[in-house]
């Protein structure tokens, strides 16, 4: 036989399971990993330096675009540390309205990993039925912001509107006749709570669809046991966070831990793993699915039963209604002064963290008393367990970093920020 002797390969970045800008230079003894050096840089944006260059208030947007498949989670942080250096109470409808929908970001996060992990494994059809009940999700996300990704929902003080009493509907086209569009538009006659209420009745039995499909499934479990295992307390020593840290058996979560907004008024519990191999964190994350979809039922039902404010009515940080700007001289003044200038947050500094879908993700904000802030850090979750990608991938074969990158559920946008 030929002698095979170590070889360098180069794998990404534009290769499909690379996640698109993932360039990853491996030192291969044939097919069997000896190590791996991720080399990061190939989307960044400089989204800390252009924060520190605009006003608080216009830096919310790009908030979104970090990890752009948790858009409203990575708000939630970004707002939350700008309250905390105002000092604003933020209404309670309105905390409620957050958490809501930190939860249906969190399932819109685990349905595109879900995808992007079975393709990359091979499950093609996983993929499918992941992005049927996006669909759902990005709709509401839709209704309540206009846009289906970059919602730039999340405002200081509370957010951008109170949710509508009415879903947009479906109308006929080329594609869908009227008969067709009827049946599309049923569950969509209530308001935007009714339609999450209804996604809520329905989506257990796709997650049960989901674990058919997979969880014993024989190359499933032979592509993802005892792949990648990390123990409770080297995930403790790499900074793993979220999934990552409770697929090795370490229950941290801030949502009980460091609980924020209304989570201690919940009922949830924290799955966490036995192993800390690529099947556990699955498992982990296929749990939360369940649980998302308990809290969120919980804070449909509140929201029904209760109604007021879901901003604050303080116009230095908040702008004026539109009806009063049309009549009030001293609205309109308030409303030019906060779209030109921004408002100007209180020497000091601040760090405020949320359990985003991916780990923890942290704002860490220092003011100088001007308009815009003096130094934006983001903490991203997913920096810290690709830095551990060399340790879980060594001694695997070539095809189990695929499964690696998979279960790290690794997006650029917070990486190369």
């Amino acid at each position: 036989m030929a002698e095979i002797h170590n070889y360098t390969l180069n794998f990404g970045p534009q290769h499909p399971a690379a996640h698109g800008v993932l360039r990853l230079v491996l030192e291969m003894d044939g097919e069997v990993i000896q190590r791996a050096d991720p080399h990061i840089g190939l989307l960044h944006r400089a989204t800390e330096k252009l924060a520190e260059s605009k006003p608080y208030n216009q830096s919310i947007g790009y908030m979104d675009r970090l990890d752009y498949v948790s858009m409203m989670s990575n708000e939630h942080a970004y707002v939350l540390a700008i309250e905390k250096m105002l000092g604003v109470d933020v209404p309670l409808r309105a905390q409620y309205i957050r958490v809501m929908f930190d939860e249906i970001t969190r399932i819109l996060n685990h349905l595109l990993w879900l995808a992007g992990h079975g393709l990359d494994i091979g499950a093609m059809t996983m993929f499918l039925y992941c992005f049927r009940e996006r669909e759902d999700l990005m709709d509401i996300y839709e209704a309540v912001s206009g846009a289906r990704l970059h919602a730039t929902y999340y405002r200081p003080g509370g957010v951008y509107r109170d949710l509508p009493d009415r879903m947009p509907q479906y109308e006929p086209s080329k594609w869908h006749n009227q008969k067709e569009v009827d049946r599309m538009n049923e569950n969509r006659q209530g308001s935007v709570l009714d339609f999450i209420w209804d996604f809520t009745e329905r989506f257990p039995a796709h997650v049960d669809e989901y674990e058919t499909l997979l969880t014993d499934n024989r190359i499933w479990k032979q592509r993802t046991v005892g792949i990648g295992v990390v123990s409770p307390e080297r995930a403790k020593n790499l900074g793993f966070t979220g999934p990552m840290l409770r697929g090795s058996g370490v229950e941290w979560d801030l949502r009980k831990k460091q609980p924020y907004e209304v989570y201690d008024r919940l009922d949830f519990d924290i799955p966490v793993g036995t192993n800390g191999d690529t099947y556990d964190r699955y498992l982990v994350r296929m749990e939360e699915f369940r649980q998302s979809n308990r809290i969120i039922r919980q804070c449909v039902e509140w929201l029904r039963n209760n109604h007021g404010a879901v901003m604050v009515e303080d116009h230095k940080i908040v702008p004026p209604r539109r009806e009063a700007m049309k009549h009030d001289m001293e609205a309109l003044i308030h409303h030019f002064k906060l779209f030109t200038e921004g408002f100007c947050v209180p020497e000091g500094q601040a760090y405020a963290a949320v359990e985003h879908p991916k780990g923890e993700f942290g704002i860490y904000l220092v003011s100088d008393g001007a308009n815009k802030p003096y130094r934006v850090k983001i903490r991203a979750p997913g920096f810290a367990h690709l830095s551990a990608l060399d340790e879980m991938s060594n001694g695997h074969m070539l095809a189990d970093v695929v499964a690696i990158i998979g279960t790290q559920d690794i997006v650029f946008g917070e990486v190369d920020r």
